[in-house]
């Protein structure tokens, strides 16, 4: 790998460098692909769970079940993959969080104590993680994980390529007013059979592409280009319609670093697996990734063209 590109520690972030069928040289990748959402199987929970020495709330799989990024890291490397495929010379660097949000969010910096607002974003480090030494863990952890995005955005964005974030929700905003040591009960209420049907329905894509100003910081004429792409693929997209990138979020910083040149979204859990579930482990289906990836790969590459122009 280029002594320039950030390289993977185990249990904080897998690297992986991607090289078309024509890619030579040592010309910087034009893709990155940063996924802070990417530990999204149970044995990243799992793994990291049997580090920490304090107590956690009963059940807290559950919470890591409903509210992990399920699917994020396989569209993000198809999207990548494809983008690839339509010009081979070129290369792309991946980035995948390998730290559950669960305890602390790559998302977020890990002072950030979180928001109860409409619109607010729970906090860095997860508050029901007490005990002294395992929270000065996870801040390691997670500055270490800073660090190799920071170098990878340099990397890629600095070069003048582009950085795609993905993410996924869960399908509905279901009534969570706060997360404690109680998340998990309050999530087994939220999803009882009897009552969740009545929380909001989400866009099937929700790009994040604006501020809470309503500035544009991902790539001028990507809300259109996308909006038709994924409309065109029979998904009900929408942008900015249930978050935006907020300043409470790292997502904001790089965009914000490297202004038309970051694009961030949400996809449904439910669009990439039919069979998706709150509290329980899933996997998205290889067809569903392929029609998310197939429109935001073409977006990308259009994109691009349009700033080489």
């Amino acid at each position: 790998m280029n002594p320039l590109l950030p390289e993977s520690i185990p249990g904080v972030a897998e690297v992986e460098l991607l090289c078309g069928s024509a890619a030579g040289g040592d010309l910087p990748p034009a893709l990155l692909v940063e996924v802070p959402h990417g530990a999204d199987e149970r044995a990243h929970y799992e793994t990291l769970a049997a580090r920490l020495r304090g107590p956690l709330p009963d059940d807290l799989v559950c919470f890591f079940h409903a509210n992990t990024d399920e699917g994020a890291w396989a569209y993000g490397r198809a999207t990548a993959q494809r983008f690839l495929a339509a010009r081979p010379e070129a290369r792309a660097l991946l980035v995948r969080s390998l730290i559950p949000r669960t305890f602390i969010d790559c998302n977020r910096p890990a002072t950030y104590a979180g928001s109860d607002a409409p619109g607010g974003l729970t906090p860095g480090l997860a508050p029901y993680v007490q005990h002294r030494e395992d929270r000065a863990l996870l801040r390691e952890l997670h500055a270490r994980y800073v660090e190799v995005a920071d170098a990878a955005y340099r990397a890629v964005c600095g070069a003048g390529g582009i950085a795609l974030s993905p993410h996924t929700f869960a399908p509905r905003t279901v009534g969570i007013d706060r997360v404690d040591e109680r998340i998990v009960e309050r999530l087994r209420w939220a999803y009882a059979p009897e009552r969740v049907a009545q929380w909001p329905l989400r866009p099937e894509i929700d790009l994040l592409t604006r501020d809470t100003k309503g500035r544009l910081l991902a790539p001028p004429g990507c809300e259109e280009a996308l909006l038709r792409a994924f409309r065109a693929q029979g998904l009900r997209a929408e942008a900015n319609a249930t978050y935006v990138l907020h300043a409470g979020a790292l997502g904001h910083a790089w965009a914000s670093r490297h202004p038309g040149q970051v694009l961030s979204l949400e996809v449904r859990r439910d669009v990439l697996d039919p069979l998706w579930e709150p509290f329980r482990e899933g996997r998205p289906a290889a067809e569903r990734v392929a029609r998310v990836a197939d429109a935001l790969a073409g977006c990308l590459l259009s994109l691009q063209e349009e700033q080489r122009a």
